[in-house]
C-alpha cells in the first residue's frame, strides 16, 4: 500500500521541452549544439535540425500543460531550471531577470493547482560558454559559478520550491562527459585522471549547494540524483559476481559520497591502483560532509556483467550500457525491461543508506500512433505503456511493503518531449501526445492518451487501481 502522502507526478527537463532557446535573454546551452543527441556530431552553433530549439514549446504553453498535469492529479512536478536562462554565459555576476521571472510564473502556476515543484538545478544543460571557455567541470572555477547560480535561485524561490536536486544522473559523466559535465575536451582524449578530477569538482559543488540551500531555508529538502542500473552477474560464477560488484561500484560511488560524505574505500583503491590522483583542495573533505536529505534516481533498465571476455559484449542502455540479460525482453530502443529490478534497486539503496528514496524518472519510450477516440478526439491507445508502468509501480508497492521509505514517483516525460539520448520526438514517453514530428512539422496541439486516464485513476486511488 502506498503511503497517504506519496508524491505522484511526472518529470521533464528544460532543454527537452521548453524551446525558446534564444528568447528573453537566454544564452546557449550545450544542448543547443547537440542536434542528434549523445552520439551525433556537435555543431558550432544552433542548426534548424535541432529539435530541442523548439522542443514542445513549454516556454509558451506551460499554463496549458500544468493544467493537464493537474487534471491527472499530480502532487509534484519535476522540472529543471535552464542555467543559461539565469546566467546566459554562466560566469556573470548579475542574473537575467527575465529568466528568473519565467520560473516564478511556472512555480506560481504549479501552486495554483496544489502541485509541488521538484527542481533539478543542472539537468544536462551547462551553459555553452562555460564548456567552450572553461572546459566545463574539468575546471575548478565551475564550483564558484555553480555556487553563485544556486545561491541566486535558492534565494529567489525559497518560498516557492521545497524539493531540489543538485545534478541530474551525476554518474552519467562516466559515459557522456560533454552532455553530463560540459567537458569540451573530446572524450577519446580525456584521461581517467581528468575525468575523476571533474567528478570531484561536481561532488564538491553538489555538497556546497546542499550547504547553501540549508542555510537559505532549513526546510529545503535537497537530494542527489543517480542513474540507477542494477548490475546482475551473467552467471553464478563467483568471478561474474565480483565483476558485477566492481561495475556497480562505479555508479554507487556517487551516491556513497552524497550520503556518507566521503569517498568509499573501494573507490580509493580504484584510484590508487589506476594511478589516478584527485586533487583535494583545503576544505574539500569538510565540504563533502554536507550530505543530502534524500536519494533520487532514474530507473529504466538493468544489465549484466561478466568476467568472461568472450561473453562481455556490451549493448546500449540508458547512457550506461552493459551485457544484455538473456532472460529479459527489450524496448524498441533496445532497453531491457525489468520491473523487478526496480524493487531490487529500492531495497538495495534503502539497505545501504536508510535515507528516503524518490523515483524521479521511469517510463517507456515508444513510437505512438494517433487514432480517433470514442469521443471523436485524437488519442493514443498505448496499452503497452500502461502495462509497463503498472508492472513497475506494483514493484514499487512491493518495496514499500518490504519497509523501504519511498517518497514519490515522477514518470519520465509525462508529456512527450525530445529524447536526450537520440534527440528524437518519435521516441515518446508521455501521457500527453504532442503533435510535433522529427521533421519539425506539426501543430504542437496536446492530446490525452489512454494512459492519461489510467494514471489519473492510479493517483486518485493512491495506487489502488493497480490491482484492478
Amino acid at each position: 500500500m502506498f503511503p497517504k502522502n506519496f508524491l505522484w507526478g511526472g518529470a521533464v527537463a528544460a532543454n527537452q521541452c521548453e524551446g525558446a532557446y534564444n528568447e528573453d535573454g537566454k544564452g546557449l546551452s550545450i544542448q543547443d549544439v547537440m542536434p542528434h543527441g549523445i552520439k551525433g556530431p556537435r555543431t558550432k552553433e544552433p542548426t534548424p535540425d535541432n529539435m530541442k530549439l523548439v522542443g514542445i514549446d513549454f516556454y509558451h504553453r506551460y499554463k496549458e500543460d500544468i493544467r493537464l498535469f493537474a487534471e491527472m492529479g499530480f502532487k509534484v512536478f519535476r522540472l529543471s531550471i535552464a542555467w543559461s536562462r539565469i546566467f546566459p554565459k554562466g560566469d556573470e555576476e548579475t542574473p537575467n531577470e527575465a529568466g528568473l521571472k519565467f520560473y516564478d510564473d511556472v512555480f506560481d502556476e504549479c501552486h495554483k493547482y496544489g502541485i509541488e515543484p521538484l527542481v533539478t538545478l543542472s539537468h544536462y544543460e551547462t551553459p555553452l560558454y562555460l564548456a567552450e571557455h572553461y572546459d566545463g567541470w574539468l575546471n575548478r572555477k565551475m564550483i564558484g559559478f555553480y555556487e553563485h547560480y544556486v545561491r541566486t535561485v535558492f534565494t529567489r524561490y525559497k518560498d516557492k520550491v521545497k524539493y531540489w536536486l543538485t545534478f541530474n544522473e551525476i554518474n552519467s559523466i562516466l559515459n557522456s562527459p560533454f552532455m553530463s559535465g560540459g567537458i569540451n575536451t573530446p572524450k577519446e582524449e580525456l584521461t581517467e585522471s581528468q575525468l575523476y578530477q571533474a567528478i570531484h569538482h561536481e561532488l564538491v559543488a553538489s555538497a556546497s549547494a546542499t550547504k547553501i540551500g540549508h542555510e537559505i531555508n532549513p526546510d529545503f529538502k535537497i537530494g542527489c540524483m543517480i542513474l540507477s542500473m542494477p548490475i546482475y552477474p551473467l552467471s553464478p560464477d563467483p568471478r561474474d559476481v565480483i565483476a558485477a560488484m566492481e561495475e556497480d561500484h562505479k555508479n554507487m560511488m556517487f551516491a556513497d559520497v552524497h550520503v556518507r560524505g566521503e569517498y568509499p574505500g573501494y573507490m580509493k583503491r580504484y584510484l590508487r591502483e589506476h594511478g589516478i590522483e584527485v586533487n583535494f583542495e583545503d576544505g574539500d573533505a569538510e565540504m563533502l560532509k554536507n550530505t543530502v536529505d534524500f536519494v533520487s534516481f532514474s530507473y529504466y533498465v538493468s544489465v549484466c556483467a561478466t568476467a568472461d571476455p568472450e561473453k562481455n559484449i556490451r549493448e546500449e542502455g540508458n547512457l550506461l550500457g552493459g551485457v544484455p540479460n538473456p532472460t529479459l525482453k527489450a524496448s524498441e530502443w533496445g532497453w531491457q525491461i525489468d520491473p523487478r529490478g526496480l524493487r531490487y534497486i529500492l531495497n538495495t539503496l534503502w539497505d545501504r543508506y536508510q535515507k528516503p528514496l524518490f523515483i524521479v524518472e521511469n517510463g517507456l519510450g515508444a513510437v505512438d500512433h494517433l487514432v480517433t477516440g470514442k469521443d471523436g478526439q485524437p488519442t493514443v491507445e498505448d496499452d503497452y505503456r500502461i502495462e509497463y508502468m503498472r508492472d513497475h509501480l506494483l514493484q514499487v508497492e512491493e518495496a514499500i511493503e518490504d519497509g523501504v521509505d519511498v517518497m514519490g514517483y515522477t514518470s519520465w516525460g509525462c508529456i512527450d518531449l525530445v529524447s536526450a539520448s537520440t534527440a528524437e520526438l518519435k521516441k515518446r514517453y508521455g501521457f500527453i501526445y504532442v503533435d510535433r514530428n522529427d521533421d519539425g512539422t506539426g501543430t504542437l496541439n496536446r492530446y490525452r492518451k489512454k494512459s492519461f486516464y489510467w494514471y489519473k485513476d492510479v493517483i486518485a486511488t493512491n495506487g489502488g487501481s493497480l490491482h484492478e
